[in-house]
């Protein structure tokens, strides 16, 4: 059996040489086989039918993205091949743009490497096909990598249609989702400088937080600028107006023993001017954010409607998943922002992992702050599903798991235009929107809104016959 050769190959080689010979072959050089090669009885390739690749091409270029420089390759069916190396400037990408079109190259590879690939997208956009893949699924044999071999193998992967393209949004979208993320950065700042101002306090020995739930209300903020007047406990508790807090006024006396130092009263002082800024700016952002999404009004009153999501979520989860159409059920949407578990098989034996955490991290916070929102809430359905995870997963799964479920149910609503609706909660949330013009783009009432806010007398002049 071992001198017999391979019926299918229509060669002598014996049937184990040949199995190793097979098995040292890669994907794309064992399709170029199966192509190449007669069969009997117009028998197809399995490995296609296993397969199915999209249509192949006969002039790619696969261009390997770096922060300086661009290494490209052009690669065609009958074997040329030439090799070029851009800058990164915009008149370099220029010339590589013109140089892929001299070439008559069908599609250009790119890889998703930071944010270096959008200029070249941006440039190429509209005047070639631009295949952008995944770093992670087209990974190379290891040891074996240099940026030109990485463009190499980008066109040989592009010229036999083997690269799975990412989503690109389109520009509008693109664009909201920057302001999304940019608002959820500031807050990330002005969270980062509370934290700091709880610092400088405990390091006092002032320990307002164990005794107010959050230090940065209006209470709050009255002890803390008490103390960076330099005032007394006595006279910090007489400016305090509210009851709940002053049956705590024991309690606020042990925590306030102590005084800060000149150089704590400077630091707190400085971090409260911040987060002022910062909450100003993000507020600018809200109002863009609002304007952008007017075209989406629908969409967001139909968000706005579920249990524990107000705007800014709303806001993020959309522009993040972009256009829902794209997503066929509600699964595949799950798959797509990283809440399904890894599964692992093998011998009939399948084991469930913990949740991928592929796709966008910010769609799957945003679920997350959501979901714990929900978890707070009295007399939902959305609860008792969590109660129930909880009893058997314990908190953290039981979060995620409702994280999924929020997005299912997104999902759904979106596909069927319906807004939220749970029998078992006493009060239906109401969704009020002010929809507030661009900060950006004033129209002309704006204008005069603000001529009048100044003191001025706005009249429309008739028009003269």
């Amino acid at each position: 059996m071992g001198s017999e050769g391979c019926r299918i190959f229509r060669t002598q080689i014996p049937l184990l040489k040949l199995a190793i010979i097979i098995s040292r072959m890669h994907e794309c050089v064992f399709e170029r086989a199966w192509e190449n090669v007669p069969f009997e009885d117009d028998n197809s390739c399995p490995y296609q039918e296993q397969n199915k690749m999209e249509k192949q091409k006969n002039i790619v270029c696969g261009a390997d993205i770096h922060k300086k420089f661009i290494m490209a390759t052009i690669l065609s069916r009958d074997g040329n091949k030439i090799r070029r190396r851009f800058g990164m400037t915009l008149d370099e990408i220029l010339r590589f743009k013109e140089w892929v079109i001299n070439n008559n190259c069908e599609a250009v590879a790119i890889e998703s490497t930071g944010i270096y690939w959008i200029s070249i997208y941006t440039v190429l956009e509209g005047s070639v096909e631009v295949i952008l893949a995944n770093a992670y699924k087209i990974k190379h044999t290891p040891g074996r990598k240099t940026d030109k071999r990485d463009s190499k193998w980008l066109a040989e992967l592009c010229l036999n249609g083997m690269i799975e393209p990412s989503r690109i949004f389109p520009k509008d979208d693109r664009e909201l989702r920057a302001l999304t993320r940019a608002r959820e950065k500031l807050v990330n700042n002005s969270t980062q400088m509370k934290n700091r101002i709880h610092k400088e306090l405990e390091s006092a020995c002032i320990k307002i937080s164990s005794v107010l739930s959050d230090i940065f209300g209006v209470s709050g903020m009255k002890i803390i600028n008490g103390l960076l007047e330099g005032k007394n406990i006595d006279e910090i508790i007489k400016m305090i107006t509210s009851k709940r807090i002053l049956k705590k006024e024991q309690e606020l006396r042990k925590a306030v023993t102590n005084s800060l130092d000149p150089a704590r009263i400077l630091m707190i002082r400085t971090y409260l001017g911040l987060i002022e800024k910062i909450e100003s700016e993000i507020e600018i952002l809200n109002k863009e954010i609002m304007n952008r999404m007017q075209k989406l009004k629908e969409d967001l009153e139909i968000a706005m409607s579920m249990t524990g999501m107000g705007f800014s979520s709303a806001s993020t989860i959309l522009a993040e998943i972009g256009n829902y159409k794209d997503f066929e059920t509600a699964e595949q949407l799950a798959s797509w922002c990283g809440l399904t578990p890894k599964v692992s098989q093998s011998a009939d034996k399948l084991v469930t992992g913990s949740i991928t955490k592929q796709g966008s991290k910010h769609v799957r916070r945003m679920l997350v702050q959501v979901a714990h929102a929900i978890a707070k809430t009295k007399n939902s359905k959305l609860k008792k599903f969590f109660l129930h995870i909880l009893a058997k997963k314990g908190k953290k799964k039981a979060i995620v798991a409702l994280a999924r479920k929020v997005l299912c149910i997104l999902h759904h609503l979106l596909v069927n235009r319906e807004k939220y609706q749970d029998a078992e909660m006493l009060k239906t949330k109401k969704v009020k929107l002010n929809w507030a013009s661009s900060p950006v783009q004033m129209t002309e009432q704006d204008m005069i809104n603000v001529l009048v806010g100044a003191g001025y007398t706005v009249q429309k002049m008739r028009e003269c016959v």
